[in-house]
């Protein structure tokens, strides 16, 4: 997936934080804390934060490849994606 150099740092910023939060989620697991709370809430930070980014990642694509700019594409068509990718993020966010 081609991306501009400043959105791919993005990116890979993004994906080096949610490599700390998995490492957090394995430090705590070996820690063996009885916080099965904190625990709990990591993972489901962690989920939030991949599911974030594939969200970015499909609409991304979805206006690259399937409506791309220079694409004649009738306005409806547009529209419709652009509805697509909101579901896709109320979905995974």
């Amino acid at each position: 997936m081609p991306t501009p150099p400043h959105d791919k740092r993005k990116l890979l910023a993004r994906v080096s934080r949610i490599q700390g939060q998995i490492a957090g989620i394995a430090k705590l697991l070996e820690q063996e804390t009885d916080d099965c709370a904190t625990v709990m809430q990591t993972i489901a930070a962690t989920r939030g934060a991949l599911n974030a980014l594939m969200a970015e990642l499909m609409a991304e694509h979805i206006r690259a490849h399937v409506i791309p700019e220079e694409a004649s594409v009738s306005r409806d068509q547009a529209e419709a994606a652009e509805r697509v990718i909101d579901i896709i993020n109320a979905y995974l966010r």
